[in-house]
């Protein structure tokens, strides 16, 4: 009894600086991960073989920390690699001859999703690349995959901006702060119509459904939701807060944003919370393995011990309600889609990039098309954070000590 109380008092939201610690240990797995597999993605390579690379790394930089201690760690969602026109995760699997044999091709807008969890605590990273052909030596990106790679960027840099609560990072008087802070945050019809000024800029559109979810531990589909361009009138739910963290997405189309089921398996899944009698060995079999090896985050069949079984035992477990399944998604028109996907932290400080795409080079992206509508770039220059105060009474130490130690001071002042 003494155990289940002590347990119970655990504080895991921000206020705990544990908690942030563990978000970040997760994140820089994460980030570590993400740069390698994009480097595997060139074109001629296969995408099964990049996403079981991809987990095989994971598995290896998650087994490096936290060791010898009893805290639960894992892959928070497998690696995915979606080819240009999917909006959706996608990750093949080897038993599907046809499925398995899918290679990248030249110019592809690419979309790499991954994540590792400590103790629950996920963050899950998506970034779009286009496939560099061999004669372009420079890297320059041009035309209408520049357009997508731009507008899919600077869209998500609005929807984060969008985020902050109003007033957080106020300055001025005590009475022009607590105006600011009376200001109610953007609908999120509002935030649509705003990020689709961004996507028209450069002739796109704004992935329908494209939903950003408030991240607890032990889920990454909490009671918050965000959701974009609603094709059949859905709402969201909730408003960014201080200590939320959340799993902010941005999906942009050169097609219309209209989306479709695609024809390919669904091997993407998630247990949920729902009990169900299973029948078939197979079904009880995999769900054991589930429950052990990845609790309640996305897995792909494909990650199970054998993979043949998996996809005869999945079939109950989605029938009876427990497995969800992630069905594979693309527009509609065929056209290439970009996402981003961060994991970010809002503190009393303001916004925290968690797990983030890396920032593009945007001098090799070269558009004739630009934002002009100055209510947007007016948000695109708000700061996302308070900027850091300087240290001035300690002593000076060496510069990779002083950066290690100014990195120490932001976490606890975040989680204060």
């Amino acid at each position: 009894m003494a155990e289940k109380k002590e347990t119970e008092e655990i504080d895991y939201s921000l206020n705990n600086p544990d908690t942030l610690t563990k978000y970040k240990s997760a994140a820089l797995i994460s980030h570590k991960v993400l740069e390698a597999v994009t480097a595997l993605c060139v074109a001629g390579e296969k995408i099964v073989t990049i996403c079981e690379q991809g987990d095989k790394l994971l598995e290896e930089e998650i087994s490096k920390v936290y060791r010898g201690k009893k805290i639960a760690k894992g892959i928070s969602h497998p690696t995915t690699v979606s080819p240009s026109s999917f909006v959706t995760p996608y990750t093949p699997l080897t038993s599907d001859e046809a499925e398995a044999a899918v290679t990248l091709k030249e110019g592809e807008a690419i979309k790499i999703q991954l994540g590792a969890q400590i103790d629950g605590f996920g963050t899950i990273v998506c970034d779009t690349i286009i496939i560099r052909s061999a004669d372009n030596a420079k890297g320059e990106i041009t035309g209408r995959a520049a357009d997508l790679l731009l507008a899919t960027y600077y869209a998500n840099e609005l929807l984060l901006r969008l985020m902050v609560p109003p007033g957080l990072l106020a300055t001025g008087t005590d009475e022009e702060k607590a105006k600011a802070q009376k200001v109610k945050p953007p609908t999120q019809s509002k935030i649509t119509t705003l990020l689709e000024k961004v996507a028209k800029s450069y002739e796109c559109n704004i992935v329908e459904h494209t939903t950003s979810w408030q991240f607890e531990r032990n889920e990454i589909e909490g009671k918050k939701k965000i959701i974009l361009s609603p094709g059949d009138g859905t709402k969201g739910e909730g408003v960014p807060e201080v200590g939320d963290v959340w799993g902010v997405e941005m999906g942009v189309s050169l097609g219309s944003g209209k989306i479709k089921a695609l024809e390919n398996r669904p091997t993407l899944h998630r247990r949920t919370t729902l009990t169900y009698a299973l029948k078939r060995p197979s079904s009880k079999k995999i769900l054991n393995e589930v429950v052990k090896k990845f609790g309640v985050f996305p897995f792909s069949l494909r990650q199970l011990e054998d993979e043949r079984d998996a996809k005869v035992g999945v079939v109950e477990c989605v029938r009876g309600n427990v497995f969800r399944q992630y069905e594979v998604v693309g527009d509609k028109d065929g056209e290439p889609v970009g996402r981003l996907l961060t994991t970010i932290a809002i503190t009393k400080n303001g916004l925290q990039r968690l797990a983030a795409p890396p920032s593009p080079d945007l001098s090799k992206i070269k558009s004739d098309k630009k934002i002009t509508d100055e209510e947007v770039l007016a948000i695109l220059e708000q700061p996302l954070a308070k900027e850091s105060k300087p240290k001035n009474k300690k002593k000076k130490k060496p510069a990779k000590k002083a950066a290690a130690a100014d990195d120490d001071d932001d976490e606890d002042s975040d989680d204060e």
